[in-house]
């Protein structure tokens, strides 16, 4: 049997990011994200649904989301549903399924926080990027070294 876990979401922020860290120091950060259909229901009247959605974006990338984004901001993500489970304070079984982002793109105008010009994009996986390209692993990251010097 096939399995495909893939989620392509533009939608906006609903709040400022804010960044944390694992005890291993990973950046980690949530993007609450409202996404908006609007559509015509069977007597033509014009109708729209929010749906809320939490993506978790991790590493540098994190730390570029809470650099760049705040409450608002438009975004393009994509990435694969994850699920997890705890127990609360109660010790009620809780769970939830969010988006694990492995590529977040800034749309429209806005600005960073600090007033620095935002990236357009940021990928948290280089082999998936490297594979649309075609290129070798090797080969995408001296390219993106010299990039960056």
């Amino acid at each position: 049997m096939a399995n495909f876990n893939r989620v392509f979401l533009i939608g906006n922020l609903t709040k400022d990011p804010e960044l944390r860290y694992t005890p291993q120091g990973t950046g980690v950060v949530n993007l609450r994200l409202a996404v908006n259909r609007r559509f015509k229901d069977r007597n033509q009247e014009l109708k729209e649904e929010t749906c809320f959605v939490t993506a978790v974006v991790w590493d540098k990338q994190a730390e570029t989301c809470n650099q760049y984004l705040r409450k608002g901001s438009p975004v393009f993500i994509e990435g694969r549903l994850q699920s997890r489970s705890w127990e609360d304070a109660s010790g009620q079984k809780r769970s939830t399924i969010e988006v694990r982002a492995e590529r977040v793109q800034f749309l429209g105008g806005g600005g960073a926080r600090d007033g620095a010009a935002a990236p357009a994009e940021t990928n948290m996986e280089h082999s998936t990027e490297a594979e649309w390209m075609g290129e070798s692993e090797e080969k995408f990251n001296e390219r993106e070294n010299q990039e960056n010097a």
